[in-house]
């Protein structure tokens, strides 16, 4: 594979609008190897990937493109009114329909270049994916997540782009899109970033790029490869600190010892030269001298002591320690084995048509697996009562909570310490903050109001919001809660899940996920 590069980032310099840098002196050479982008949430990779696109000024340094770039945003499917303007292709169909009616206009024809058939090969793509025959003028609302994504993902792979720039390409699509999405992938004939911790689509990358605070590093191979090159340099890198700091003790150690064997000879010398009836000129001499050789020691020491901490501090710096990510289980009132929910013959309004039979117990963990459109979310809805069922029973017993895909919960005017004020007022403000900082969450973010936060910190904040209420949740509900979350936030999430108390019924096409949690059984939608 030739590796010429196609976007190159030059010394790039992001700062925020209240003038805090985000990254700075950022360089890095893009070209035709499946490249995957990783980070802590809030680190920046959504806005460095929008200066790669050319959507977005640095503040310092420049982007260089080679050729035409194709960036499927985040927050596209939301956004976007049609399902052409989901699939990027709005203006380039209305400059063919313009061209069609008779249009000579360059502009239109410049607009459209080479794709004079880009309905018939974004319909194309569309039918892969189970969607043929679809009205490009169809309202983007009225799919579902997986549907925009998959339409979305289309128009990527229709847009001869020489550059793709995915983020979170894989959220919201189900384990039969996501084999597509991998096969495409792997097909794909030019360069292409991804930006995920969705940890088995890393795993089709042949590089992967890690954006923190200070740098871009960049590691060859898969994420198995990555997690095992950044697992043993962290380890060499935490044993080289402690080497430093160990030696630094014993520097500190030798120099008191020092110290106190001079004024021990200078004491001793002194009563000496006391007893010998010296005459005071002489004293006096013998006296400076001490206190010059003192302070030749002094110098030597602290010369010594600034070099061994400036080795700690440079250490400490290629270790760049982040705080770990904290999720606490709440505590629950009922038993082990108290039965929380209990679904008799129910027949969703939408989805699958099998009625369902259930009983889940307090303690017990299901998770919920089936395609798009199959009804899960469906019936997470049904539970909490936002929708109603065709026939059948559910009967809960218990506090039941449920966050969604689109985090529903978070008003968007609100801060999420107001929110946790507000469903927890007994508790100390204090120790709201402290929780929330756990969750990498930190004072400047906690204020914001909700529909500032990223996609990644409104998950945190709803869940924050869910676990931490003043009344315990005994059935939790989660739908896809790995979506957005980085990869130490995602551990953290599943260690919680682990110990989490209460009931769980949790809706994910993510198998690796579903794997952490140790699940007794997965209730299967088709």
């Amino acid at each position: 594979m030739t590796n010429t590069s196609i976007l190159t980032l030059d010394s790039v310099t992001f700062a925020l609008p209240d003038g805090r840098q985000l990254f700075s002196d950022l360089s890095l050479d893009l070209d035709l190897r499946r490249t995957g982008l990783v980070g802590r949430n809030g680190v920046g990779k959504s806005v460095l990937a929008r200066i790669l696109a050319g959507h977005l000024m640095p503040s310092a340094g420049r982007c260089l493109r080679h050729g035409r770039v194709h960036y499927l945003e985040q927050q596209t499917i939301t956004a976007s009114a049609t399902l052409a303007e989901l699939a990027r292709v709005d203006q380039v169909i209305a400059a063919l329909a313009r061209i069609e009616a008779g249009s000579c206009d360059p502009a239109d024809f410049d607009t459209v270049g080479e794709r004079w058939d880009v309905r018939e090969r974004l319909q194309a793509w569309l039918e892969r994916h189970g969607l043929p025959a679809v009205d490009l003028e169809r309202p983007a609302a009225s799919l579902s997540g997986g549907q925009a994504m998959a339409v979305a993902l289309a128009g990527a792979w229709a847009s001869d782009a020489d550059y793709l720039i995915l983020d979170e390409p894989s959220n919201h699509l189900d384990s039969t899109a996501r084999r597509q999405l991998l096969d495409m992938l792997e097909q794909w004939p030019r360069g292409v970033l991804v930006i995920s911790h969705d940890r088995a689509l890393l795993e089709h990358m042949q590089r992967i790029v890690e954006l923190t605070p200070r740098a871009l590093h960049s590691h060859g191979g898969n994420y198995s490869l990555y997690a095992r090159h950044t697992a043993k340099a962290r380890e060499a890198a935490e044993a080289q600190l402690a080497r430093l700091k160990q030696q630094r003790r014993q520097q500190a150690q030798a120099q008191q010892q020092q110290r106190e064997n001079l004024e021990r000879h200078q004491a001793r010398a002194t009563r000496q030269a006391r007893s010998a009836n010296q005459a005071p000129i002489l004293l006096d001499r013998q006296q400076q001298r001490s206190q010059a050789t003192a302070g030749k020691q002094r110098r030597e020491q602290q010369v010594a002591q600034r070099a061994l901490d400036s080795q700690v501090r440079e250490a400490a710096l290629r270790l760049e320690t982040d705080d770990p990510v904290m999720l606490h289980a709440p505590v629950t009132r009922r038993p082990a084995g108290h039965e929380v929910l209990c679904l008799e013959g129910l027949r969703l309004p939408h989805g699958t048509r099998r009625p369902l039979d259930l009983r889940l117990r307090q303690g017990e963990r299901l998770g919920l697996v089936g395609g798009n459109g199959s009804g899960k979310s469906t019936l997470l809805q049904v539970l909490t009562g936002q929708q109603q069922a065709s026939s059948g029973t559910v009967r809960t017993h218990g506090e039941l909570a449920l966050l969604d895909q689109h985090c529903s919960l978070l008003p968007a005017d609100l801060s999420v310490l107001a929110l946790l004020r507000q469903s927890n007022p007994a508790q100390a403000t204090g120790a709201l903050r402290t929780r929330l900082a756990q969750l990498g969450l930190d004072a400047a973010r906690v204020e914001l109001p909700c529909a500032l936060l990223s996609g990644g910190e409104r998950l945190k904040a709803a869940l924050a919001a869910l676990l931490y209420r003043e009344r315990a949740v005994d059935l939790l509900l989660l739908d896809e809660p790995n979506n957005h979350l980085d990869l130490p936030s995602l551990a953290a999430l599943e260690q919680m899940l682990r110990q989490f108390p209460g009931a769980l019924l949790v809706a994910s096409h993510d198998p690796v996920f579903l794997d952490q949690l140790q699940l007794e059984g997965h209730l299967r939608l088709d």
